[in-house]
């Protein structure tokens, strides 16, 4: 069971039936950490979304459930990835959504990876 209160982890789940190569999708990078491919509804000119492998629900899920190098392998992939992509000069953004609350739409632990084109301030809506 998950630790984020969330749920049961849903083997049906699209990011799992990505991982299963039952879907197919526009990869970026794969490593034995995490597979990153491109949104396919882009909210900025790079738009990568990166998805551990494992049946993690939330951050709270993976940090508590990954064993250590699973977790140091996803966020240097993270970076390694951002790099690639060319966007560590002009900058990016990373953003996971955990919870209804936050709109997370797939429940499998991700973050997005957004560049491009100038992002300009975060801020959050009432």
């Amino acid at each position: 069971m998950p630790v984020s209160g969330l749920g049961p982890y849903d083997d049906s789940n699209i990011f799992a039936r990505i991982l299963r190569g039952e879907i197919p999708a526009s990869r970026v990078h794969e490593d034995e950490w995490v597979l990153a491919f491109h949104d396919i509804a882009p909210q900025a000119p790079v738009h990568v979304l990166v998805i551990p492998k494992g049946r993690y629900v939330s951050l709270a899920d993976f940090a508590s459930q990954a064993p250590a190098a699973a977790v140091a392998g996803f966020w240097r992939s993270v970076a390694q990835i951002a790099q690639t992509l060319e966007l560590e000069a002009p900058g990016y953004r990373i953003i996971t959504n955990i919870g209804a609350d936050a709109g997370q739409e797939v429940p499998h632990f991700h973050v997005h990876i957004f560049g491009g084109r100038p992002l300009g301030r975060l801020v959050a809506r009432e």
